[in-house]
């Protein structure tokens, strides 16, 4: 038999996010072992207002756009949830899955589990992070307050639930098991990589560094989206020490974000505007160019529940590149980041500790190779994606066989 399952999405393609790779991933994979699968974005997908759309070859059911924003604090959610529902119970109906798979967040579990329980059709909920720890980060909501009580029970109902819970990696699984969730309900699918898409870094455009005023340094750089929780805010803190110790430091911030404008006021107010280097956001087709100026790496993102539970992609895809690079040591990094063999980890909060180990790195030439074959090698061995996206047929097989006993 050849299973159909149909995932039930946040956003995916044409948006480029960690959130959009692993997801083609996962569907790639899966389609590797025979599987069929189908594809719903939810409301929050705005990249179109067709039910149904075609991109890079992928096909995905769309969730028309929600209403007009409510000045009652609950109401888009609930009518964003209503809008998933109505949307993937046509669907559903339509391509008639085996499994409905809900990613994150909560708000398209919810209408997935109705959804089963309507069709009879077995409902699995992946947690790629908490959606109240996301709020607290975006500032729509404090930890302890009244809406992140609801919004985590919302979330514990729901993995209460589904017939089987995916994560991500130990530090998610441990906060689901504290739920009171069976061990054995619970599978984790770790972030990986897809190492033939990845080759050891090549060699600097040199045009490129001398136009973005970095010809002749040693860079150390972020790629990625500027979030609050990803600490940049601390690398630019941290570039005052490393400048008096190593005054050809540069740093380099490719991407942005939220916090893009408050980056360039600390840098402006640091007195160091002129040795960061912002390029703005990049086409994908050449973020391999930007890799390539960088010597560092740095990945200094503050503690807090999202960081110490979730592992993220980044230092992933940079070991895969033989990269060297340099990450605090929340919970998030240490499950990926075997400190002084892959990379280098400091005391998350502190920009001294940061310019320290960026600073120890540089002086250490002698350790490069080692550190690169060895991040190469986790990944090749430890995190690819066919090994990590086989963890899904025991549960898959598993619900499909109890629903037809049933």
């Amino acid at each position: 038999m050849t299973l159909r399952i149909l995932h039930v999405l946040d956003h995916s393609l044409p948006l480029h996010s960690g959130y959009t790779f692993r997801t083609l991933a996962i569907l790639r994979e899966q389609r590797k072992l025979g599987w069929e699968t189908f594809h719903l974005t939810s409301p929050k997908h705005t990249a179109t207002e067709a039910l149904e759309e075609t991109v890079d070859g992928w096909h995905f059911y769309r969730t028309p756009a929600a209403a007009h924003a409510s000045m009652f604090p609950g109401l888009d959610e609930m009518a964003l949830m209503r809008k998933t529902e109505r949307r993937l119970a046509q669907v559903a109906e339509a391509v008639a899955p085996h499994i409905l798979h809900a990613h994150s967040p909560v708000l398209n579990a919810i209408p997935a589990l109705r959804v089963g329980k309507r069709l009879g059709i077995p409902v699995v909920y992946e947690v790629r992070a908490f959606w109240e720890d996301a709020a607290v980060d975006h500032g729509t909501t404090a930890e302890g307050s009244l809406r992140y009580g609801l919004t985590r029970r919302l979330e514990t109902h729901a993995l209460r639930r589904a017939a089987h819970v995916f994560t991500i990696c130990e530090g998610l699984r441990n906060d689901i098991a504290g739920r009171g969730i069976p061990a054995d309900k619970v599978s984790v699918i770790p972030n990986a990589v897809d190492i033939r898409s990845f080759e050891p870094g090549g060699t600097p455009d040199e045009a490129l560094k001398a136009r973005l005023g970095l010809a002749g340094t040693t860079v150390v750089g972020f790629i990625g989206s500027f979030y609050a929780y990803e600490g940049l805010d601390l690398l630019l803190a941290a570039l005052p020490a490393l400048l008096q110790r190593r005054p050809d430091v540069r740093v380099l911030l490719v991407g942005g974000g939220p916090q893009e404008a408050a980056l360039k006021a600390q840098a402006q107010a640091l007195g160091v505007a002129d040795k960061v280097a912002f390029t703005g956001r990049v086409p994908h087709a050449e973020v391999q160019r930007y890799y390539d100026l960088v010597d560092v790496l740095a990945y200094p993102r503050h503690s807090m529940r999202l960081t110490e539970l979730v592992t993220p992609l980044k230092p992933l895809e940079a070991m895969a590149q033989g990269r060297l690079l340099v990450a605090s040591d929340v919970g998030g990094h240490r499950e990926l980041i075997r400190d002084g063999q892959t990379g280098v980890l400091f005391r998350a909060g502190s920009a001294d500790a940061l310019a320290t180990a960026v600073l120890g790195l540089l002086e250490r030439r002698g350790d490069w190779p080692a550190l690169r074959a060895a991040g190469r090698r986790f990944v090749e061995t430890e995190r690819n994606w066919a090994r990590s996206v086989a963890n899904y047929r025991r549960p898959y097989e598993a619900l499909v066989e109890r629903a037809e006993a049933a």
